[in-house]
Order: C-alpha cells, then structure tokens, then sequence
C-alpha cells in the first residue's frame, strides 16, 4: 500500500488538509523528498531544529550517548553525566536568580510544570496571560493561551485565568497580591512574532515584584539563539522568576525546561514531594543532544551573525503586497495582507522547492524561523524563490 494512504488510514491528523510531503532525508538546511527534490528549509520544523538538519555534531553526541544507556530510571533518582551537564552549562550561560533547571519532554510540558512551580511557591491560585498568547495545547498551557477559537471546544479549562493586552503598561492594574505568576511569551509567536517595547518587560517585572507575583518567560520559540541572545528577554534588561524553554532546545529531538531559582524550584520536593513527575524528562540521549546545540550555539560564532542575517532578509524582502516584517532575529513574519495570500504563497513555494508556513493565529503573517546555521546564499536563494511566488499569488 501507497505510505501515504497508510499516512492517512493509520496516523491520526491534526487538519483535513496535511500536505503529505514524503520526507527521505534531510541534511543541514535542506530537507529532500522521496523522488530526490530538495527543498530549502525555511521553516526549521517551526523553530526546533536550531543547527538544521543532520549537524553531524548532534549525531555524535546521539550515538554515543545510545552506546552507553538510553532510558534507566523516572526523572530525579539517578545521576547521569548528560542530563547533569546540561543542567549546569545552562546555568552558567543565564543569569542570577537563575540556578536550576527541571527537565521534562516538551515545551507544553514546561508549561505546565511552570505554572504549577508559581502556584506552589506564591500559595497563589490566580493566573495572568496575554490576550493572543500561544503556550502548547496541553490542557494547562491551553488555559493560558490567549485565543478563544481555539479554546472554546475544550472548556471548561482552568479557572482563575485572567488576560491583559501584551505590550500595555496600563493594563499592569490586572496584576494584584492574589496574582500566583504572570505569563508571556518574550516574543509573541502566534499572533505573528510581536516584539516587546523596549521597557515593558522592565517595567512588568518591577510592577509583579511589588505585589508578590512570579515572572514566567515563555521563550520556547525564541531561545537558544534565535534573536542574536541565547535567549531572547537577554535583550530587554531584566530576568525572569521562571524560564520556560523547548523546541530549539534539542536540536530536533523532543524536549523541553523550566529554570528558575534553587529557593523557588525547591517548593516542588516537600508538601507534597514529587511536586512534578515526568518518566522521560532528563533522558540521557536527548540532554546529550540538547547538550550538543547548547555548546555549538554558545561556543560559535552563530549568534553572532544572527543581526546580519536578518538585515539581508528585510533588505531583500521588498514587495508591494509585503506590508510589513515583524519579529527579530530569525524569527520573522512577513505580513502579506490576507489569510489567502500566504497560503497560496506557501504552496507555490513548496511547488518551487522553498517550505515556508503560517503562523497559528494570524495567518496573513507568513513564518520565516530557519536554522541559524543558513547560509547568506542560503537566504539569497529562497528569498528570490520567495519573491516569485508572492508575485504569482
């Protein structure tokens, strides 16, 4: 039987309208099709894989890492070179108060360990997200998500959530001493990769110090490179209470973390203990791959070229149904007027063998998150692609 049928009839879909693209390999910043087209990779499996694809030094830290052990004991009871690495370097490339780091399997997940770690250091029970807000679609991080569309057949959901406007100061009055954290994306993805105003988060975080409440930062999206700073709130003095991180993490395999202080990461090993429990969260082969992006990332010169890149992208995406670029980094949307546009957009590109995608919420906002590894003629080449297919649109 054809493998798309089987796609079909066997794996359950998340839309009436997947692609079906037939991936045989992918390798640095091109993922080929099972007839040997290549196709330039725009999108970096939203976000997650930070070096591209393949980076041979992933696969050394995953295969030797699989010659020793791969799963032995839940989260928590044994010591593993790997995991225990990773958590330190982590530490030492953020800054104080952050100290600690739990591991777990997905950026949802963090979520979800996030919001129960503020809850039961503050005593608190109420919430504050973000009106368009996007943090996973686990039932906690759905909660929190700022959409209603994509909420409402899932209610009820959990209560004591409360949304203000991202990037209004005025709307600070929401928080009060009955507020466990506040939450936020450092930049916001879904609603089309919104940056903050260059003082709002300094002023958010002093406003929730003064009466009690927690700073989550939801940087699954933006961390470990992607805007020019390991992690992106490193651009808009301050830090966070708890930092929430994935995808990119793991330089395509599957995890995900929340980092905050020793005192506060301690209220979850006492009344009770095993305040979260996770079987995979800490797995030695993933932290050793997670560990391996870390050091490239960190150690290179890659964050360094990031502001270069960028600057090519808006220099070379000149159009008259480009309306704007938002983001910063290698995160970008191009804004394309409407919902139409950028999906036909996409798929010519894709026919023209270019992958670019949507964003969730806002979809006249076409995502461009590729590997930081792209090259300056990698970027020359599916922009021009680019081009072409706004103009065939």
């Amino acid at each position: 039987m054809d493998l798309r049928e089987d796609f079909f009839n066997y794996q359950a879909q998340t839309t009436a309208f997947a692609s079906a693209f037939q991936v045989e390999k992918a390798i640095g910043s091109y993922i080929y099709g099972k007839g040997g087209k290549k196709y330039l990779d725009f999108v970096s499996g939203v976000s997650a894989n930070t070096l591209g694809h393949s980076h041979p030094k992933i696969l050394n830290a995953i295969e030797e890492q699989s010659r020793k052990y791969l799963h032995v004991m839940v989260y928590g009871e044994y010591v593993q070179e790997k995991p225990v690495a990773l958590c330190k370097k982590l530490a030492e490339h953020t800054p104080d108060p952050l100290e600690v780091t739990y591991l777990v399997n997905s950026g949802a997940e963090a979520i979800e360990g996030a919001l129960k770690l503020a809850k039961r250091y503050t005593g608190r029970e109420e919430i504050i997200s973000m009106i368009n807000a996007y943090h996973g679609n686990t039932h906690g991080a759905l909660s929190v998500s700022g959409n209603e569309f994509h909420k409402r057949a899932f209610r009820p959901l959990l209560p004591y959530i409360k949304f203000m406007r991202f990037n209004e100061v005025e709307d600070f009055t929401f928080i009060t001493e009955k507020t466990a954290c506040v939450i936020t994306e450092t930049i916001q993805g879904a609603a089309g990769f919104i940056v903050p105003e260059a003082d709002y988060f300094v002023r958010l975080k002093k406003h929730c110090e003064a009466v009690g409440a927690l700073l989550i930062l939801d940087e699954i999206q933006p961390g470990f490179g992607r805007t020019g700073k390991l992690f992106a709130f490193e651009h808009f003095g301050m830090v966070p209470d708890i930092l929430v991180m994935g995808k990119g993490m793991g330089g395509g395999l599957p995890i995900g973390a929340f980092m905050s202080s020793k005192k506060i990461m301690e209220s979850l090993s006492h009344s009770p203990k095993l305040g979260h429990i996770t079987t995979f969260g800490g797995n030695a082969l993933i932290a050793s791959a997670a560990l391996a992006t870390l050091q490239e990332v960190s150690e290179s010169s890659l964050m360094m070229q990031i502001s270069e890149k960028e600057k090519l992208f808006r220099k070379l995406l000149i159009h008259p149904k480009i309306r704007e670029i938002s983001g910063m980094g290698l995160m970008l949307g191009v804004n394309l007027g409407t919902a139409e546009n950028t999906l036909n957009t996409a798929k010519i590109c894709m026919d023209k063998g270019l992958i670019v995608f949507w964003q969730l919420y806002r979809n006249e906002y076409l995502r461009i998150s590729p590997p930081l590894t792209l090259s300056e003629e990698e970027i020359w080449e599916g922009c021009k692609t680019l081009l072409e297919a706004i103009k065939e649109s």
